[in-house]
């Protein structure tokens, strides 16, 4: 089997699929992984030697007919592979088997509704909403995923809709918490991996801090300042 060398990375064939673009009547053709090659589509950031099972452009990547190397300097001025892989990618088609579309737009559902568990919630309880109940969401507005754009932005579309059925926002709270002295060193550690608006060390040494955090974090920073301190905790959310 042809693969590249790039020590442990790289794109075996059998899981790579075909990247098409079409120019002034020629085809150009790579083979990549599906997951990046549409994370790339999408404007990600990613990188090239796990994109790329073969460093090569091909007129018909199935019979392993390469172009040529002045055609591609005509129609991308450059035959740098990365830089044309970025075109073809961008400008063309990435060709998915259904079990693979299916694979993928399903991984793309999860994600859509675990970044809304995780920064939406109820402005009247400030709770996050379940992913349970984000799903029965999506079924009631019939709202369908799309392969080709990212996650967040769907996401945001999702709960603009969502309005409609339930109180959902987006914003972030405030949060203020104290912690003990006993417990404020090692809690410390744990506040400075979160978004700290304002730190404050007591005279009796405990520690009072205000966050700006979504909902979904705000559950996920108390059980693990809960789980420190045994529960020695006192948290408040804070009005505008």
């Amino acid at each position: 089997m042809y693969l590249l060398d790039f020590g442990d990375s790289m794109v075996k064939l059998e899981n790579a699929v075909t990247a098409r673009y079409e120019r002034e009547g020629h085809k150009f053709e790579i083979l990549v992984d599906p997951y990046l090659a549409l994370e790339l589509k999408q404007g990600k950031e990613i990188n090239f030697d796990d994109l790329l099972a073969i460093d090569e452009v091909f007129k018909d990547a199935s019979k392993g007919d390469k172009q040529s190397e002045n055609l591609l300097e005509e129609i991308f001025g450059t035959q740098e592979i990365i830089e044309v892989s970025k075109k073809i990618i961008k400008d063309g088609e990435v060709q998915l088997t259904t079990d693979l579309r299916r694979e993928i737009l399903e991984k793309k559902r999860k994600e859509v509704i675990d970044y809304i568990s995780t920064n939406a919630y109820d402005p009247k309880t400030k709770a996050p909403h379940p992913p349970a109940r984000i799903e029965n969401a999506m079924a009631e507005l019939k709202f369908s995923i799309d392969l080709h754009k990212n996650a967040i932005e769907q996401a945001n579309a999702l709960v603009k809709e969502m309005k409609v059925l339930l109180p959902i926002t987006m914003e972030k709270v405030k949060l203020a918490i104290k912690v003990p002295a006993e417990h404020a060193g090692k809690a410390s550690s744990i506040v400075h991996k979160y978004d700290v608006l304002k730190e404050q060390w007591q005279g009796d040494g405990s520690l009072i801090v205000t966050f700006e955090i979504s909902a979904g974090t705000k559950t996920v920073l108390l059980n693990e300042l809960n789980h420190l301190t045994h529960g020695d905790l006192e948290s408040k959310i804070l009005e505008e």
